[in-house]
């Protein structure tokens, strides 16, 4: 089989029935039932039917997002038994990836990714940040932008995730990131859009939530990762559990390089890149980051039997 990467998605990739294609599949269902059980609540029942406005909370949506990933990769595993030579996850997807890369146990990681989640939305009040997409400018004069507007209003406003060369995303105060859209308008952004979130994730709002979560990481168990993890807040494969708690307690309020990361997986001399979870997300910004890449999604059956191919 080709040697491939897999890259785990976060936050905004979630919907109703997001695992529902895989049937009864035993990696799946097992999965879904653990989280159940060590979360103490129904997340196979919310995943499969909803509420919407139930998954989309920030508290369910990471630890139930984390689920989904790590069910997709057992099954892809059940079926394959080919391990990525690389892994790597979004912001949140992160923890999915440490969860694959035998790190961090599933039964760990639910309750540090809720505990995490429920910092975050406490840091800063629903309604006061905010986070949109910044469409058809360099990186660096979104940056730029953001340090005119956080300036002009004095209030934080800044690059939070770096996507792929032309999008970038902005968080901060909800004043600040909405002056920044106009300033970065004004510097030729094809389109400034606000984000559906709750809270300025990646931001430096989000200090006090790093702050609760480095506590929290203390007391959890890591071990080394058993496959190469490109960490989100250095682009670095770090082995030392202590190192790993500081990247991810960093990763709270830092920005995701996501554009160095899949450089950097493409350095390894790997060409196949492959988003595990819902959504293709991230299979598109393979594409835009490097056209000689091939960013594929593997979320269901069929898309399963489509990686298979395409790495045999």
């Amino acid at each position: 089989m080709t040697p491939f990467a897999f890259v785990f998605p976060g936050q905004g990739s979630q919907s109703v029935g997001m695992l529902n294609a895989w049937g009864d599949h035993a990696a799946v269902r097992d999965t879904l039932a653990e989280a159940s059980e060590v979360l103490g609540e129904d997340v196979a029942g919310i995943i499969q039917t909803g509420p919407k406005e139930t998954l989309d909370l920030t508290t369910n949506t990471q630890p139930y997002m984390l689920t989904a990933g790590v069910a997709c990769y057992r099954a892809w595993l059940a079926e394959t038994g080919a391990q990525p030579a690389v892994v790597a996850g979004h912001s949140l997807g992160e923890y999915s990836a440490l969860v694959a890369a035998g790190s961090l146990s599933l039964a760990e990681a639910l309750p540090l990714v809720r505990f995490r989640a429920q910092a975050m939305q406490q840091a800063v009040p629903v309604g006061q940040g905010g986070m949109a997409a910044i469409l058809g400018l360099d990186a660096t004069q979104v940056i730029e932008g953001c340090a005119e507007a956080a300036a002009e209003v004095g209030q934080p406003v800044e690059a939070a995730n770096f996507n792929d060369p032309k999008q970038t995303v902005i968080a901060g105060t909800k004043a600040a990131v909405d002056r920044a859209c106009e300033v970065l308008k004004a510097k030729g952004a094809k389109r400034a859009l606000p984000l559906a979130v709750s809270a300025p994730f990646h931001s430096s709002l989000m200090k006090p939530a790093g702050e609760q979560l480095k506590g929290r990481l203390a007391d959890t168990a890591l071990a080394a990762p058993q496959i190469p993890l490109i960490n989100n807040i250095d682009v670095a494969v770090q082995d030392e559990p202590a190192a790993i708690r500081e990247a991810l307690y960093r990763q709270s309020f830092g920005a995701v390089r996501w554009v160095e990361t899949i450089q950097a997986i493409r350095a390894r001399g790997i060409s196949h890149i492959v988003e595990c979870g819902p959504g293709k997300v991230l299979a598109g910004m393979v594409k835009r980051i490097d056209a000689d890449a091939t960013g594929l999604a593997m979320y269901d059956p069929s898309t399963l039997a489509e990686v298979k191919g395409a790495l045999a």
